[in-house]
């Protein structure tokens, strides 16, 4: 297996694992869908904190543990992002969809969170909050480990709010 290349003007370059086995399935077509996972949850507190620990297990079962930086950053991200869902997206009766979705070729992992809430669009950019405020920081949070961020509507209702986060090598 490939794991590395020399040029003569640069030194030695790692590859993933992952990223080697899509390059491999690419040649030799069997290139598929890169793995994703998605579930549906109730629009409670408990239903964002079951979000966030199946992230967790997801990123565990696509090579990044607990402890690692990849899987906290995406945990902080669905936490985040589910609780808005929850607190400001909620519709009765309606739960929230999450969705992952591994990118090894760009290292990335794509969080999206969909609600039944269409009146409520996110801001442009994240709100600026007081020090002393007790809430407010969640998107600030999102905004500073992801690459980016943003939402689309979602038809015929709700919105999906998504953050693409870096997962780098483990």
């Amino acid at each position: 297996m490939l794991t590395g290349t020399t040029a003569p003007e640069e030194g030695p370059r790692r590859i993933t694992a992952a990223a080697a086995a899509a390059t491999a399935a690419a040649l030799d077509g069997t290139a598929h869908e890169p793995p994703s996972w998605s579930g549906q949850f109730a629009s409670s507190p408990r239903g964002a904190q079951l979000a966030r620990r199946l992230a967790v297990r997801r990123m565990e079962e696509w090579g990044h543990p607990p402890e690692s930086d990849a899987s906290c950053a995406v945990a902080l991200v669905v936490g985040e992002l589910a609780a808005n869902a929850v607190r400001h997206g909620r519709t009765p009766g309606r739960d929230f969809r999450l969705r992952l979705a591994l990118d090894t070729a760009s290292d990335l992992v794509r969080v999206e969170v969909t609600d039944a809430a269409s009146e409520k669009r996110l801001p442009p950019a994240p709100p600026t909050s007081c020090p002393e405020g007790e809430s407010g920081r969640g998107l600030l949070l999102v905004d500073a480990l992801s690459l980016r961020w943003g939402s689309t509507p979602r038809r015929p209702v709700g919105k999906t709010v998504w953050a693409e986060v870096p997962v780098g090598a483990t």
